[in-house]
């Protein structure tokens, strides 16, 4: 498990920007049982996630006509239980952080992988989401 001193900013980075965090499995349950879209962002440490996922999903989330109803996010190597349950809720799809997806009333519609995210830009990954949510967000 990483440690809460270097964690904390990088949850911050979406925290602040009005993304829930599902800290145990039972959060993950609730969310994901409600009604409508939810955008699930596990955050990670790595280079990707700071260089590009986080940038990506904020730009999309902020600049998208068309927004999810909840936005959330847990954080792999330290949210262990939550990631543990939303990883569930993601097969048949490989554990991957960082990675971005979208529920819809519950059921996987749209997945953004590491490897989908590795070598890209914010802007790819914006784009890529904005289209999911143009597409699902109505």
């Amino acid at each position: 498990m990483y440690p809460a001193e270097i964690v904390i900013p990088m949850k911050e980075e979406l925290t602040e920007h009005g993304f829930t965090e599902m800290l145990t499995a039972a959060d993950v349950e609730k969310t994901l049982s409600e009604k409508g879209t939810t955008l699930v962002v596990i955050n990670s440490v790595c280079g990707c996630s700071a260089g590009t996922a986080r940038p990506g999903v904020l730009k999309a989330v902020t600049e998208s006509a068309s927004k999810p109803d909840h936005i959330t996010t847990s954080f792999a190597g330290f949210d262990v239980d939550a990631v543990k349950k939303i990883r569930e809720h993601l097969m048949p799809y490989p554990p991957s952080s960082p990675s971005i997806a979208l529920f819809k009333d519950g059921q996987l519609v749209h997945f953004i992988e590491r490897h989908m995210i590795e070598g890209r830009s914010a802007q790819m990954i914006a784009d890529n989401l904005t289209g999911a949510f143009n597409q699902y967000c109505n």
